[in-house]
């Protein structure tokens, strides 16, 4: 099958998920729920272009799928784990209050057709390192970018659980996380995940998918400017202590804390 066959069938499986999570959604009145399928959704993706290329060189697509769907059904189970229980993310609650009568279908175009067609499009690496058969055999940059990826997922998990057991604590109501990784980054979680995309890209690049960067520069630019660091920061910056923690922490890459 050819790169643009093999990227549509994973379009439409795509499609046809988040069609079936719309219309669960619909049934919970939560479309929260499009948050945990993110990761897995990945998965998926990668998996379908594993199936679909039996000409790529076996050890780097193995390689690529481990890593994505360690990373995706980690980050599903945790947003899983946190949000169970809860009402739906605010931001979906302004909006099913702007739109009114209207959110139900607004809702699919909105929220599951956009992550679906993100999705779709930032996948793009994981089918390109997947499709050639050469070099037949693991290169130095296949190292590196599983060593990129490493560092993502430690300051993403790692992030993860020391702002859960942080928050698990009463007496932290109100403050500000300035412990473990946060302190050299105000954002590890979201730092994590662009490194592990630019670790995917580096897998890619030199098995012929290198035109493929715009997908670890879309993810990022959505990390900071879309839903990650800058829509967070905002709910943030009232609480007492946060200017300060700006001043000395780095607000994405991680780096030494800065003296007051």
């Amino acid at each position: 099958m050819s790169f643009s066959s093999i990227y549509l069938t994973a379009g439409l499986v795509i499609l046809g998920l988040m069609t079936l999570l719309w219309l669960v959604s619909l049934a919970l009145k939560n479309s929260s729920i499009v948050d945990i399928f993110w990761g897995t959704g990945f998965v998926i993706s990668a998996w379908v272009y594993f199936a679909l290329t039996p000409e790529g060189f076996p050890l780097r697509k193995w390689l690529i799928c481990i890593l994505v769907t360690i990373w995706g059904l980690r980050l599903s189970l945790y947003i899983l784990w946190r949000n169970w229980g809860k009402p739906e993310d605010f931001r979906y609650q302004v909006w099913r209050k702007e739109a009114g009568s209207n959110w139900w279908w607004q809702s699919f175009f909105r929220v599951f057709l956009l992550q679906g067609v993100l999705m779709w499009i930032i996948s793009t690496p994981l089918l390109a390192a997947q499709l050639g058969a050469a070099p037949a055999h693991l290169i130095l940059f296949d190292v590196l970018g599983a060593l990129v990826w490493a560092i993502g997922f430690f300051f993403e998990s790692v992030g993860d659980f020391q702002l859960a057991r942080f928050k698990a604590n009463p007496a932290n109501q109100g403050k500000v996380m300035d412990r473990g990784v946060w302190r050299f980054t105000r954002h590890p979680n979201y730092f994590g995940d662009s490194a592990q995309w630019w670790g995917y890209y580096l897998i890619s690049a030199f098995a012929g998918g290198w035109w493929t960067i715009f997908s670890p520069i879309l993810m990022t630019l959505f990390l900071l400017r879309v839903s990650g660091v800058a829509l967070l920061e905002k709910t943030l910056e009232t609480r007492p202590g946060y200017k300060e923690y700006i001043e000395k922490t780095s607000a994405f890459i991680p780096w030494v804390p800065r003296k007051k």
